[in-house]
């Protein structure tokens, strides 16, 4: 038995070569790509792709890899909304939808699980299971859309897992919602979350120069962020930042830092000062975050006044930094926490 094929898995050169196996005319490679982006759900809604190419699909073991969700928090004081997804194996991952002023944004999740071992992060606490493909990452995007109604035109990629511990997927991903037959999200609209793996950030730069990049930083010398973040001891701050340096030169872009703030962990006024060095004269920007507090983790995050007096402290140095607003605050906004709730 032929394994099946999740079509949206598939770039656009490989829909044209399922074509030519299947003795299709080339321009229908185009029309499926095209439904599926549009967030088609099955071969039926494909009003001009004939019945008997939907047969010879079926029969091939394809399918649209549409997910419906298993549970859905809506916030009430903004519109936030939370998703959690089962896949076909059982896993569950989530995504999240935002509104703002400039559109709409989905965070979306790369791997089911993540085994970065963040102390801080509720998605890690059960390890990783596996990685998501190509096609799981688009159908977040797809399944919110069908949801809310609404066209998404910004994805941030940081929802569960790392994104450079399964850079093939994330590549393909990054092409197929690129590319102009499908979606023809712009590049420029995405932005990649990545806890520091150094070789991947360099091969990054020289992949997607388009692509946003975001720094997990959360702590300004390497005996706090070790202590925070298990993967700072293999590539230690100054490897890091001198990636990061590397990138704003290669590729003329912005680096995004995010840094949790965690109360009485890195929040105070010298962690501040020693960010500020850190980041003296490169091309960024700090994104200031309180924390999600997440019960099992026994840290609590920083009240808002000493969140301000820490962006102070950055700004009156030259480092560009605010505090991001808080979304979803009355529901389990923390990557990871609506599934590990669901497994209670």
């Amino acid at each position: 038995m032929r394994e099946k094929i999740n079509l949206k898995d598939l770039q656009f050169n490989e829909t044209e070569a399922l074509m030519a196996e299947l003795e299709e005319p080339k321009f229908r490679a185009k029309q499926i790509f095209a439904w599926l982006y549009k967030g088609a759900e099955n071969f039926a809604q494909m009003k001009n792709v004939p019945h008997s190419l939907a047969e010879k699909l079926e029969e091939r073991g394809c399918h649209t890899g549409a997910l419906k969700p298993v549970k859905v928090q809506v916030s009430k004081l903004d519109g936030t909304r939370k998703y959690l997804f089962e896949l076909d194996d059982g896993n569950t991952i989530e995504s999240v939808f935002m509104k703002y002023k400039y559109g709409n944004t989905i965070c979306i999740s790369l791997q089911a699980g993540c085994r970065m071992g963040c102390r801080f992060c509720a998605s890690t606490m059960e390890g990783l299971q596996r990685n998501l493909s190509p096609g799981e990452m688009s159908e977040q995007l797809l399944a919110a859309e069908r949801d809310t109604g609404e066209t998404i035109n910004h994805i941030v990629i940081m929802g569960t897992g790392e994104p450079f511990d399964n850079y093939e997927n994330l590549s393909a991903f990054l092409r197929i919602i690129n590319d102009k037959n499908g979606r023809n999200l712009s590049m420029r609209n995405i932005t990649v979350s990545t806890c520091g793996i150094v070789p991947a950030i360099r091969k990054f730069a020289e992949d997607f120069p388009q692509v946003n990049l975001a720094i997990s930083l959360h702590a300004p010398d390497n005996e706090t962020r070790s202590e925070m973040m298990p993967v700072n001891r293999k590539y230690p701050m100054d490897r890091l930042i001198e990636a990061c340096r590397s990138y704003t030169a290669r590729t003329s872009r912005r680096i995004t830092f995010e840094y949790t703030l965690v109360k009485g962990v890195n929040d105070s006024r010298s962690h501040a000062e020693k960010l500020a060095d850190l980041l003296r004269g490169m091309l960024c920007h700090v994104n200031l975050i309180p924390l999600n507090k997440v019960e099992e983790t026994g840290l609590d995050t920083t009240g808002r006044k000493d969140a301000e007096a820490f962006c102070s402290v950055l700004e009156k140095r030259g480092i560009p930094a605010t505090i991001r607003r808080e979304l979803g605050d009355d529901i389990d906004g923390a990557c990871g926490q609506l599934r590990l709730r669901r497994k209670k």
